[in-house]
């Protein structure tokens, strides 16, 4: 490891520890948090696995998955237990967030620090989300991710449930074949504000589920990569409340 590559580990390791003693009481202590398939991390290889998740605030779901990830490397199973793990936490992550919003303010720049991979999906005019594809630029910086770490992906990149998803996600499961591991996370938008950065209620019942890996081939078409991606993290259509009767 050279002296480069030595610093920025040190760096992230201090980010992990700052940010995960913040967020510990309100994640574990202030709410009850459950955790399903722990024991599916641990089977996971140490690069090319991405995980794929719905979202329902900034920060805060990340932020629980660097727990959790850290939590599987000191061997715990059913729950995070004590944050010791944040001695020595798991760095070889790395999420994917839009550019504008790791750029807001300090926390948001500082939390980029713990292995953000920012990406300019969309842009915004008079109150309308413009949607685009990944460009060439930030497809290469999440591969050369995914060559050495797990990655953490968003695929509706909005906090606004069962939106469709965007087709980036099944461009790189076709480029890079990685393992992919879809969760499905709630409770985030009850316990937490927007950002995921300040509670707004005490005693919400918080849980995230990691399911198997996803089996799929890489030869099909984005549509159904998408498809199955989205069933998978339980946004498509057939489970909105109002199709569910």
């Amino acid at each position: 490891m050279d002296i480069k590559t030595s610093k920025w580990q040190c760096r992230k390791r201090l980010v992990h520890l700052v940010i995960g003693l913040i967020s510990f009481p309100g994640l574990v202590w202030f709410n009850r948090m459950q955790v399903k398939g722990m024991d599916i991390l641990a089977k996971l290889p140490r690069q090319r696995v991405l995980f794929v998740s719905n979202h329902q605030t900034y920060f805060s779901e990340v932020i629980t998955f660097l727990h959790i990830f850290s939590a599987v490397k000191w061997k715990y199973r059913k729950r995070l237990g004590l944050p010791f793990y944040l001695l020595a936490p798991f760095l070889n992550v790395n999420y994917v967030a839009a550019a504008e919003t790791m750029k807001k303010n300090f926390l948001s720049r500082l939390f980029l620090l713990a292995g953000g991979i920012t990406v300019k999906r969309a842009w915004r005019a008079e109150g309308a989300e413009k949607i685009h594809g990944l460009d060439a630029s930030d497809s290469r910086k999440i591969h050369r991710a995914l060559e050495e770490n797990w990655v953490i992906n968003f695929p509706q990149g909005t906090t606004t449930p069962y939106v469709p998803g965007r087709k980036g996600t099944a461009r790189i499961m076709k480029q890079m074949q990685p393992i992919v591991i879809p969760v499905v996370i709630d409770g985030f938008s009850k316990a937490f504000n927007k950002t995921g950065l300040k509670m707004k209620r005490w005693g919400t019942n918080i849980t995230i589920t990691f399911k198997d890996p996803l089996n799929y081939d890489p030869e099909s078409s984005q549509e159904e990569l998408m498809e199955l991606v989205m069933d998978a993290i339980e946004q498509s259509p057939r489970f909105h409340p109002k199709n569910k009767h």
